[in-house]
């Protein structure tokens, strides 16, 4: 293949363009935000999750402690009923008068019972109700971390975008004057090569893999013409020659 010296230094141009395409697609993958945000999600579904079992506990022991107020109201209006037949005279029968003085011990005992059982639920809705505001507020706080994140990566790719765009459009116009046969033989390359097709030939070594060129092969780039195609026989990238190339 043969090309003008002038296109194939603009395949340098062409290539110097796609690899800062290619850092900044990679630095795009790469912000740090990412992991941050990913590691401040977790947080958040576990904490979230927390909550919820936190919220339902106070939900549980509201409605247990109403029962248990329920329960203690029925006792106390039972008790007061048969302490005012007791204070009325109405029960007269020994008999009768023991079991209603029982009874009524009975529901002392036992209101005193479900006021205990009041108490110790009204002290677990607390603890839950404690929790929940806790939770609650760290919810809240990695949120924010995760907002803030998220407003430091989004500003990050506005930046890296627009320098892409910026990069995409001057491939365009550079890649423009390269003729055709020429690019798409670069094209081919950059995709079997990691995405490096053409290379500068420097103080005789090859800059896309690095290889110092054999005696021989420097002979032979010495003897082509300046528009023939060079290859680097290590690596079969385009050997493109400068005033640098040591020959």
């Amino acid at each position: 293949m043969n090309a003008e010296p002038a296109d194939q230094i603009r395949l340098l141009d062409v290539q110097d363009l796609d690899v800062r395409l290619q850092q900044l697609a990679h630095k795009r993958k790469s912000l740090p935000e990412h992991a941050e945000i990913e590691s401040l999600a977790k947080d958040h579904i576990q904490l979230r999750d927390l909550l919820v079992a936190a919220q339902t506990e106070e939900s549980d022991t509201a409605r247990e402690q109403t029962k248990a107020e329920q329960d203690v109201d029925q006792v106390r209006q039972r008790a007061t009923r048969d302490q005012q037949r007791l204070d009325s005279g109405a029960v007269t029968s020994p008999k009768d008068l023991e079991n209603l003085q029982r009874e009524i011990a009975s529901l002392a005992k036992r209101q005193g019972d479900l006021e205990d059982v009041v108490l110790e639920v009204m002290e677990r809705r607390e603890s839950a109700q404690e929790r929940t505001a806790e939770l609650t507020e760290r919810v809240s706080s990695v949120q924010s971390k995760i907002d803030d994140a998220t407003a430091r990566r989004d500003a990050a790719f506005e930046q890296l975008d627009g320098d892409a765009a910026t990069a995409t459009k001057e491939r365009e116009v550079v890649a423009g004057s390269v003729p055709a046969d020429l690019l798409k033989l670069y094209d081919r390359l950059r995709a079997q090569q990691g995405g490096i097709g053409a290379a500068k030939l420097y103080a005789r070594s090859c800059q896309g893999c690095r290889q110092e060129l054999a005696l021989t092969e420097i002979a032979e780039i010495r003897k082509a013409a300046p528009d023939t195609v060079i290859r680097c026989e290590n690596c079969g990238r385009i050997l493109v020659r400068t005033s640098e190339s040591g020959l």
